[in-house]
C-alpha cells in the first residue's frame, strides 16, 4: 500500500484544515489507518486512529473535540478535519497504516509522506 497525504498548509490559530490521505492498492479498507505528526526535534506522536470499517475511532488527548478522522473506503481515502487549530498543532502531519489499532507508530506497517501544518498565532 502506498499512502500520498496532502491538504497541509498555513493557517491562523482558531482556523481549520482538512487533511486527506489517499491509499493505493485495493486493499485500503483491510488496515486500520492513523495520523501522526512530527515536530522537528522531537519523536513522531500519534494524533488519530480509525478501524477498517470506520466504526471505531481514537485520539490522542491533546486533539480530541478538536479534530475528526474519518474514512470513504471506496475512495481509498482517509481524512482529519482540524477544527480550532493551535500554534502548538504546527507539525508535519504523516498518515499509516497498520494491521491492528494502535497507538504507537512501530506497529505502523506502511507510511505516507508528510504534509506540513503551520499554525501562525
Amino acid at each position: 500500500v502506498q499512502l500520498q497525504a496532502s491538504g497541509g498548509g498555513l493557517v491562523q490559530a482558531g482556523g481549520s484544515l482538512r487533511l486527506s490521505c489517499v491509499a493505493s492498492g485495493r486493499t485500503f479498507s483491510s488496515y486500520v489507518m492513523g495520523w501522526f505528526r512530527q515536530v522537528p526535534g522531537k519523536e513522531r506522536e500519534f494524533v488519530a486512529g480509525i478501524s477498517q470499517r470506520g466504526i471505531t475511532t481514537y485520539y490522542a488527548d491533546s486533539v480530541r473535540g478538536r479534530f475528526t478522522i474519518s474514512r470513504d473506503n471506496a475512495k481509498n481515502t482517509m481524512y482529519l478535519q482540524m477544527n480550532s487549530l493551535k500554534p502548538e498543532d504546527t507539525a508535519v502531519y504523516y498518515c499509516a497504516a497498520s494491521n491492528g489499532i494502535s497507538r504507537q507508530s512501530r506497529d505502523m506497517i506502511y507510511w505516507g509522506k508528510g504534509t506540513l501544518v503551520t499554525v501562525s498565532s
